[in-house]
């Protein structure tokens, strides 16, 4: 890796603007969304706020597809989810709760908003939504010091945990959320990448309380590369046209997409017009799309899970891996061998592994943990190979983690773990 991002890795003590990025999956871009991008490339103006018609169609069918009824005037568009967010934010008002540990940008949106936000606990099992009981007893002791706490954010397929939350869970979790009158925004942005989609169950939250639960999906979870910022929600289904047939205002369900319009417009945020028809492709699913997901999902489910075993192997622990481009371990268990290194908290633990493995290892800390918790993210893109032609190979490889260049990366990332046992 460049001296340059190695650089900037380590001087990131923590500014926004350093923020680990999400997992990229370090793969060449589809030529079919290349080409729509390049047909596109003239037009002047961008889309209209909350998205045009065909791309807000296109996503409406995305999450048809997916068992949640959904029509063009339920979705709002965005140049990638952090602007989308904010104005979800914005638009609902009141305190967050969030599961600790949670993506790292979001909350810096919070902050942005001057609003407060709360960690709750998520149980052994996974990361991503929290404890059902540690939920109820934050928003009671919440409410008691004086907060107004009003949203549940969520992420059922999670980053950084790469763990899919078990469906009774969700159920519990959000079950408990709606009656203590809280609305939950459901990130789905990795949902597309689960690395056995047919032994993992993934329930959406929507599925369980379509009135409270508005889904966020950034499309470079799966879909679109991360330079191409398009990002897309779903609110609940025909909550605009119940308020505008009875004529309700002020904070309702119905006006919270007009409201996020607003905030959207207020600050520019529009899908840029070139990218628009290749967001829309993606989100209809033609074949390349859909064939390249699955490939890539399993690609790096393959070497996330020779990752997770050379953590386990030197007494560290993690979760299985179960969806995304990353693993999320705590290197607790080798805090003497650690110590003995100087490193004594998840910063100095982020600068070390970073340094070592010449990649960004972000901390826990900067997905809300502990400092004090000796954890962080491996980001699996960092095992595919250098180039072009190495990456594209072990996308179709039967076994990419016995690719010399790839078994390689492995064994050097064993041996920095193993150096910290001594």
């Amino acid at each position: 890796m460049r001296r340059d991002v190695r650089r900037t890795a380590l001087e990131g003590r923590g500014p926004v603007r350093y923020g680990p990025p999400a997992p990229g999956p370090g793969l060449p871009v589809l030529p079919g969304l290349t080409a729509l991008l390049a047909a596109a490339a003239d037009r002047p103006a961008p889309e209209p706020p909350g998205g045009g018609p065909v791309l807000r169609e296109a996503a409406a069918g995305y999450w048809w597809r997916r068992g949640l009824r959904t029509h063009a005037e339920d979705v709002v568009a965005a140049p990638g989810a952090p602007p989308l967010l904010l104005a979800l934010l914005a638009a609902h008002g009141g305190d967050l709760l969030l599961p600790r540990p949670c993506p790292a940008w979001w909350s810096p949106q919070a902050r942005l908003l001057g609003r407060l936000a709360y960690h709750v606990p998520t149980p052994a099992e996974c990361g991503g939504v929290p404890d059902p009981f540690a939920l109820l007893e934050t928003v009671r002791r919440v409410r008691a010091e004086g907060g107004d706490p009003r949203l549940l954010l969520l992420s059922v397929a999670d980053d950084p945990t790469a763990t899919v939350a078990p469906p009774e869970l969700v159920r519990e979790a959000c079950e408990a959320a709606v009656a203590e009158g809280l609305h939950i925004i459901s990130d789905e942005t990795w949902r597309d990448t689960l690395h056995r989609p047919h032994d993992t169950v993934l329930l959406s939250p929507a599925e369980m309380c379509p009135d409270d639960v508005t889904v966020l999906t950034d499309l470079a979870g799966a879909l679109v590369p991360a330079a191409w910022p398009c990002a897309v929600a779903r609110f609940p289904p025909g909550a605009e046209r119940a308020a505008a047939r009875t004529g309700g205002h002020g904070g309702g369900h119905g006006d919270r997409r007009p409201r996020t319009l607003d905030v959207l417009t207020a600050l520019g945020a529009l899908v840029p017009g070139p990218f628009a028809p290749a967001a829309a492709h993606a989100l209809d699913e033609p074949e390349d799309v859909t064939v390249r997901a699955r490939l890539t999902a399993q690609l790096h489910g393959r070497v996330a899970a020779a990752a997770h075993h050379a953590v386990l192997a030197v007494g560290a622990l993690a979760r299985p891996p179960q969806a995304g481009r990353h693993l999320y371990a705590d290197l607790g268990p080798l805090r003497a061998g650690l110590a003995a290194r100087g490193v004594t908290d998840s910063l100095e633990l982020e600068n070390h592994l970073t340094e070592r493995l010449g990649t960004p290892v972000p901390g826990g800390h900067r997905f809300g943990d502990e400092l004090g918790a000796l954890r962080v993210r491996f980001d699996t893109a960092a095992f595919l190979g250098t180039t072009e032609e190495e990456r594209t190979a072990a996308l179709t490889a039967p076994r990419p983690e016995e690719l010399p260049y790839v078994a390689d990366a492995l064994r050097s990332f064993a041996a920095a773990l193993e150096e910290l046992t001594g």
